[in-house]
């Protein structure tokens, strides 16, 4: 128990390394990385039971002295909103390395190595607890996306590459600049140069505001990047276009939610003045990514980049409930982050079906086939659904919350933004039933559309699994918020306390 996280973070990173030994033997290597993937799912599961939602502090401390010198630790710790990215880490991976199974048929190897060095990382990320820990991490995700896209992409992977590296790593650096001077200007209040975020915390809401601004503005563009909104968006289509199945789906489903986590962890609850002053411009910004992303969606030709720019569109949903700093559009957020990356990630696994088996993502090249395999076309349709936000699935509740909270929000003082924003569910509605109109039916007009294999059993399991979390979600939603709900709470109550003492806005 003293140790679970970084049992966590660091198993399957250590369990990666045998696979580089194995022998050239596939189905062998799929199979251990699969076992890996879900033991430490069911880790995290157990995790998720045992933690206390009523403590809205981080538990499962661990702390230890990393380098002395600069009092930088090795410090882990979970609390509400970060036990949700978890829970979402661990479940992805196993049910991703299920779906694409027969995907990968080159360097085999290596691209499971990969998978589970990255799915180490990205627990590191939401558990680390001191900058340069978190900053280490953040930069370690870097290495095996960079290959995953590089080695296993599509046609134009060295372009979608380099612009996925070059825009990440100005954010990176920006990021670092940020840590080293909050920790530096923090020194004195704190009689020492630390980069724990625990003790940081404590001082950075009253470092002055010409300073503060900066280093909102630092930490800000890197997480804004990695989200990625409007105007910092482009390198995500291509990204998403050329990954693999599987790199498409831990794209979406989890390395996005890095930078709404690093916004709400980092800029809100260390920068609270900055961020109540230009909560309006990310409101602003996630707006513009709904419905930008959107009417994009509807004009794409290609099935994966339509789901590539519905991502922008629905992670503006998400900028839109921190932005609006209510504990109604905090919760929202947080679980549609997690909704996201069932719906999203189910979209693009999908998509990865229908490639393996026509070769070719081009809406014009389907019509009609849900004659042909009627159980992708059934599966297929409650996914749309659960992305367009039905009620009853996973996507409504989080979008709910979030538009309700926003409307009340004291900070945004504008209605416009939750009209504007509401339109988004029209126009996902219109681009992901229209797609799925010009895929799945109507006449059957080519001949290589006739005798398509229908899901086998792997792939309906897989598949299943993601549709339980997104009809579980929709019909019972408080199983994950109440985890939540405590520390987002504490968060809105730190930045209410902030607004009166502050600010002295009434």
């Amino acid at each position: 128990m003293n140790n679970i996280l970084s049992i966590l973070i660091f198993a399957p990173i250590i369990l990666s390394l045998p696979i580089l030994f194995f022998r050239d033997k596939d189905k062998l290597i799929k199979i251990y990385a699969l076992v890996v993937s879900s033991a430490v799912f069911g880790l995290a599961v157990y995790l998720f039971m045992i933690f206390n939602p009523a403590n809205p502090d981080f538990q499962f401390i661990e702390k230890h002295q990393w380098v002395r010198d600069f009092n930088i630790y090795y410090l882990l710790g979970v609390d509400g909103i970060s036990i949700l990215m978890v829970l979402l880490t661990a479940f992805i991976f196993p049910v991703t390395i299920l779906g694409v199974w027969n995907s990968i048929n080159t360097r085999v190897k290596e691209f499971y190595f990969l998978l589970l060095l990255l799915m180490g990382s990205l627990f590191g990320v939401f558990l680390s607890l001191d900058l340069i820990l978190f900053y280490v991490f953040w930069e370690l995700i870097l290495i095996p996306m960079y290959f995953i896209i590089g080695f296993w992409g599509g046609k134009n992977k060295y372009y979608a590459n380099l612009k996925f590296f070059l825009y990440t790593m100005f954010g990176s650096l920006l990021m670092l600049v940020a840590i080293i001077w909050v920790a530096q200007y923090c020194t004195p209040q704190l009689a020492k140069f630390t980069t724990d975020y625990t003790e940081l915390r404590k001082v950075s809401p009253f470092i002055p505001e010409s300073i503060a601004l900066w280093l909102f503005i630092f930490f800000g563009i890197s997480f804004v990047i990695k989200v990625p909104m409007f105007p910092f968006h482009t390198w995500l289509p291509d990204a998403h276009t050329e990954a693999p199945t599987a790199g498409s789906i831990i794209l979406a489903a989890v390395l996005l939610k890095m930078g709404t986590y690093g916004l709400i962890r980092f800029s809100m609850e260390m920068f609270p003045v900055i961020f109540i002053r230009y909560s309006w411009l990310l409101a602003l910004m996630g707006v513009i990514g709904i419905v930008y992303g959107a009417l994009v969606c509807i004009a794409q030709k290609d099935i994966k980049k339509l789901v590539a720019y519905s991502s922008v569109s629905h992670m503006g949903f998400i900028l839109l409930g921190i932005a609006a700093i209510t504990i109604e559009s905090m919760q929202g957020g947080i679980i549609q982050m997690v909704n996201h990356g069932l719906s999203t990630g189910a979209l693009f696994m999908f998509v990865g079906f229908l490639y393996d088996r026509r070769h070719t993502r081009e809406i014009a090249d389907y019509g009609g086939i849900i004659k042909t395999i009627p159980i992708f076309g059934s599966l297929f349709l409650v996914i749309c659904l659960s992305s367009i936000g039905l009620p009853g699935l996973n996507g409504f509740i989080g979008e709910f919350m979030i538009l309700i909270g926003a409307f009340n929000s004291p900070f945004l003082h504008n209605y416009t933004y939750t009209i504007v924003g509401t339109s988004g569910v029209v126009l996902s509605a219109i681009y992901l039933l229209w797609m799925y109109q010009r895929v799945m039916l109507g006449p059957i007009t080519k001949d290589e559309n006739k005798n398509i294999p229908d899901l086998n059993l792997r792939e309906i399991f897989a598949s299943s699994l993601l549709l339980v979390f997104i009809v579980w979600i929709g019909v019972y939603p408080n199983t994950f918020l109440s985890k939540s709900e405590a520390s987002v709470k504490k968060v809105i109550e730190n930045v209410q306390t902030v607004k009166k003492n502050l600010l002295k806005i009434p």
